[in-house]
């Protein structure tokens, strides 16, 4: 039971920051809409969903470790953009979208200095590496362009308008897509390699637990 609440704490205060950075992002570039509603915060109640956050990772964890193989993924909800408000909408929703798997990223690399520095107590290296690993986790399934993923924005950016539009609408069945992927083991064959990457490259390969 301790394995789940410490795992959706971290998987939330990870969510938490992935959407902060969107809703940063977009601030910045003229778009105040997330700060309207109340969702350019750092609370975790602003961005939980019930399912996506709570939910589906329980599920997940608990199969999955019953087949020995543990995973999890969950989701938060979205930050509200208007791209509309953007000086630039097209190039501008490109970094709003970059925003959020950043901050995942810059999350893992800080985590792992902590650990490369030994700047914290060994009974708390578990949960930094638990950290990284999420938040890498996080980073990489976001970026892969599937709509309604962070991966689609960058790539319809860079797409002609009408494309662009018949591409982001596939967003309808991304679901889908999302759960063929994962019965197709795609975190084992493409993800957790990457990550294993990162922890070589970051020089803490000792400590990946897969």
């Amino acid at each position: 039971m301790f394995i789940f609440i410490f795992f959706i704490l971290i998987l939330l205060i990870s969510l938490t920051f992935h959407e902060y950075a969107h809703g940063w992002v977009a601030y910045k570039l003229g778009d105040s809409t997330a700060k309207d509603c109340g969702r350019l915060s750092l609370n975790p109640l602003s961005h939980i969903d019930i399912f996506g956050t709570v939910i589906l990772p329980i599920l997940l964890l608990a199969a999955s470790t019953r087949l020995g193989h543990p995973f999890s993924f969950g989701y938060a909800k979205p930050v509200p953009i208007n791209p509309y408000h953007f000086k630039n909408p097209k190039k501008d929703i490109r970094w709003v979208g970059a925003a959020g798997p950043a901050a995942n990223i810059l999350i893992a690399l800080l985590l792992a200095l902590i650990i490369k520095a030994k700047l914290t107590m060994p009974v708390l290296i578990d949960i930094l590496i638990w950290g990284i690993m999420i938040n890498l986790i996080l980073a990489i399934f976001n970026i892969i362009p599937i709509p309604p993923l962070d991966g689609s924005k960058i790539v319809a950016s860079f797409l002609p308008s009408r494309i662009s539009y018949k591409y982001l609408k596939l967003q309808t069945y991304g679901f889908i897509f999302i759960l063929l992927l994962i019965h197709l083991r795609f975190f084992d064959w493409f993800i957790l390699p990457i990550v294993n990457i990162f922890f070589r490259v970051m020089g803490i390969s000792n400590y990946y637990p897969v």
